[in-house]
């Protein structure tokens, strides 16, 4: 009689039993929902369109841009001055702690939107990434960055603005006055062309994977330049007859030669005022 007696109380049990190890199992799949992904923003590179500040918007100049290195490293640029900054990336929230700027005197409505950047490029930040449009929002909804991908520069086809010198290890800025006009733009017929500083110049160049050569001395134009930008362009002339090894880093281009005199260039914005 004792198994009839055990059978009544253990079957209604095994319901209760089942559904609460499924009401377990359940809770472990869906628990109080998944965590974000971080923004994968290492190793990208964007134009900024717009900058927002206490609710009022600017256009972007042409030139203004932010790169996300690694370990948290930014580099920007407000289209005059360039800065530093340092990021925390969690889920979708990133949190922006800006560094040192240069101080090169630019015009104030160019000043005055660097001040405006940086601003905006402050404290926690909530990152919406859609296809090629990163947009940064500031807690409150009043700062907002708007940023477009920028996507590398070919060697071939783009204006290289040069902007700095090499020797060795070290850059030095252009001779003070010359700043701004020296270019070099490879063509796909074979041509290297530009402005060494204050003359157009013109050539016959090669490349393979890593070798520009310039084939015979360039030829220029012949007008009247000023003591900097002589100084630039007699250093240039100089550099572009022979082989140079080049590098492209997205959108910065690096031309040096046996003994280790170059330049850098970035690439001119294309289809931006």
């Amino acid at each position: 009689m004792s198994k009839p007696r055990a059978l009544v109380v253990l079957v209604p049990l095994l319901p209760a039993l089942l559904l609460t190890a499924c009401g377990t199992e359940g809770g472990q799949g869906s628990g109080s929902g998944t965590v974000s992904p971080d923004l994968p923003l290492t190793g990208t590179h964007w134009t900024v369109d717009e900058v927002t500040v206490d609710g009022s918007a600017s256009d972007a100049p042409g030139d203004a841009r932010v790169a996300f290195g690694k370990d948290g490293r930014v580099t920007g640029s407000g289209g005059c001055n360039t800065f530093n900054a340092t990021v925390a990336v969690k889920g979708d929230t990133l949190t922006a702690s800006p560094g040192p700027m240069t101080e090169i005197a630019c015009s104030e409505d160019r000043m005055r939107f660097e001040k405006q950047l940086v601003k905006a490029f402050s404290g926690e930040l909530k990152g919406t990434l859609e296809n090629d449009t990163l947009t940064l929002t500031s807690p409150d909804g009043r700062n907002v960055l708007a940023l477009t991908a920028e996507r590398p520069a070919p060697l071939r086809g783009t204006a290289w603005k040069v902007e700095s010198l090499l020797s060795g290890q070290t850059a030095s800025s252009l001779p003070a006055g010359s700043e701004g006009k020296a270019r070099i733009v490879l063509g796909e017929d074979g041509k290297v062309t530009g402005n060494l500083g204050c003359n157009n110049f013109s050539a016959t160049a090669r490349t393979d994977a890593t070798t520009l050569t310039v084939e015979g001395p360039a030829a220029t134009t012949r007008m009247m330049c000023t003591g900097p930008q002589m100084k630039l362009e007699t250093k240039l002339y100089e550099l572009l007859d022979g082989p140079l090894t080049y590098r492209v880093d997205h959108r910065t281009l690096t031309l040096t030669n046996a003994s280790g005199e170059g330049l850098t260039a970035t690439a001119e914005p294309a289809g931006r005022a």
